[in-house]
């Protein structure tokens, strides 16, 4: 949710003109679908990288606003909680070697921003759940400064009418049985602690509904091979418990609408579309407004004069629905534009490690897409929403559902089928053969050895304990270690334990 958004109160005549609005915005986009004018000249990706503030101690440093007044870099932005900070990578070409580009940039900036925060006594980690986080950290004053935050935390409770509750159970840590969580939040700032790195590929209106159905195939092996959210408030929980707390964390709905079948809006969806206005169409039809905030274009007129409308109030509305794989609409220089983000991926655990992850989404996206024989026309919806919620609790113990194999679990997956994929994709893309072999080498080493960043992370804590530490000062312990191999950049499947 990029916008701002002023901080007044929405009267009923408020949400009647948005829901007017956001009509027409559906009407024109239909209008501009069938006549085809968007823009494609190149098949250009992007990035987005939520990351926490530490202090030296591995608390949570709740000082993002003069974190970033210090970076003084307009890559960087506010997120939700005050402990949080976003960089957000100029899109650019996929082919070539411009991945590689982007790798040095990112290490460049990240490391430069990191010694910016030393100045205020935070450090940059980049890690799906910040494993030191106390319940005491989501209270409402932790928000970051911008009103909007503050407007949709207050629109949010008052549609749910009651306070917020985190629940969830983890597979057991090595020796011991599984821990589970129950706790309350009077906030939305849980949600700050979901840290991860979105992706986003601009794409042909005619091929967005295949990029999108073969983007919701990948999710769960995405996040069972890149799983590193582990902890929890002190909990062992799922390999990736960023999946799980986003969709509790911003849940509209009391039980009794649960009850009744509403849509969360933390949504894998629910059906394989054929086209893009699928998803926009399911958003207005199914989820009210929270934000709704309208200006004073008509986009069918803006059309009608060969313009590219905003469409203001839908791009507003679809931030507050967020699907794992999310359709964009946006307007860069006067020309429109569709992209798919990819947003199941956590933050780090380096620099490398993510640019692997995203040239495996890329490579085996692109090569899905390719199929004479669509993937999605083998597997049932359900069938990629449970491997996501499989593949997010079990990281590379998941056994997920691939057509033509059956069960599998996702290292194998990756390795028998979805890696030679995903090198055939990115050579279609037009990507150098030493940016390919880089970064899908590091995927296939990772599954190789069966370790991610939340399995490192398990696996120390609980040495950690054994070694006679409590889990609090085992988890300080754990991410001290962690942000030093972050810098040291070496991917995480060469990280030693002990």
């Amino acid at each position: 949710m990029g916008s701002d958004v002023s901080s007044r109160t929405f009267t009923r005549d408020d949400r009647q003109r948005y829901r007017e609005k956001m009509q027409r915005s559906l009407d024109a986009l239909a209008t501009m679908l069938a006549e085809d004018t968007f823009s494609f000249p190149r098949r250009q990706m992007g990035l987005e990288i939520e990351l926490n503030l530490v202090d030296d101690a591995m608390r949570p440093a709740m000082a993002n606003s003069e974190v970033l007044e210090k970076i003084d870099d307009p890559s960087y932005t506010l997120e939700l909680g005050q402990q949080n900070l976003e960089i957000n990578v100029p899109p650019r070409e996929l082919a070539g070697g411009e991945m590689l580009g982007l790798e040095e940039e990112l290490r460049q900036s990240l490391d430069n921003a990191d010694a910016k925060a030393h100045d205020v006594g935070a450090n940059l980690a980049m890690i799906g759940v910040l494993p030191t986080l106390r319940e005491r950290h989501f209270d409402r004053k932790w928000l970051s400064e911008a009103p909007r935050y503050a407007l949709l935390n207050d629109t949010i409770f008052k549609a749910r009418g009651e306070e917020m509750v985190l629940r969830m159970e983890g597979p057991a840590m090595p020796g011991k049985g599984p821990e589970k969580l129950l706790s309350y939040a009077e906030s939305i700032l849980p949600e700050a602690a979901c840290t991860s790195v979105q992706l986003h590929l601009q794409v042909e209106p005619t091929h967005f509904a295949a990029h999108w159905n073969a983007a919701q195939c990948l999710a769960g092996v995405q996040v069972a091979i890149a799983a590193n959210s582990a902890f929890l408030l002190g909990k062992a929980l799922w390999h990736e418990t960023r999946i799980p707390l986003f969709e509790q964390a911003t849940d509209t709905r009391p039980d009794e609408l649960k009850n009744q079948g509403v849509r969360p809006r933390v949504w894998f969806g629910e059906r394989w579309i054929t086209s893009i206005f699928d998803l926009f169409e399911e958003n207005v039809r199914y989820f009210p407004s929270l934000l709704p905030e309208t200006d004073d274009e008509d986009p069918l007129e803006v059309l009608e004069a060969g313009g590219a409308p905003r469409l203001s109030e839908l791009r507003l509305h679809n931030g507050t629905i967020w699907r794992w794989n999310r359709p964009v609409y946006d307007v860069v220089d006067g020309v429109p534009h569709l992209r798919v983000e990819n947003r199941v991926l956590p933050a780090g655990p380096t620099v490398l490690d993510t640019m692997a992850n995203a040239a495996f989404f890329y490579g085996a996206q692109r090569a899905l897409t390719s199929q004479e024989r669509p993937l999605w026309t083998q597997m049932s919806f359900q069938a990629a929403e449970e491997n996501l919620y499989t593949g997010a609790r079990h990281g590379m113990h998941a056994q997920l559902y691939w057509p033509g194999i059956g069960w599998i679990p996702p290292d194998e997956l990756v390795l028998r089928r979805l890696l030679p994929m995903a090198h055939e994709g990115l050579r279609d893309c037009g990507v150098s053969d030493e940016a390919r072999e880089r970064y899908l080498g590091v995927i296939e080493q990772r599954c190789l050895a069966r370790r991610t960043g939340s399995s490192w992370q398990r696996e120390t804590v609980a040495l950690l304990e054994e070694r006679g530490m409590s889990r609090d000062a085992a988890l300080s312990g754990m991410l001290k270690r962690y942000m030093e191999l972050m810098h040291a950049g070496e991917p995480v499947h060469t990280w030693h334990v002990g």
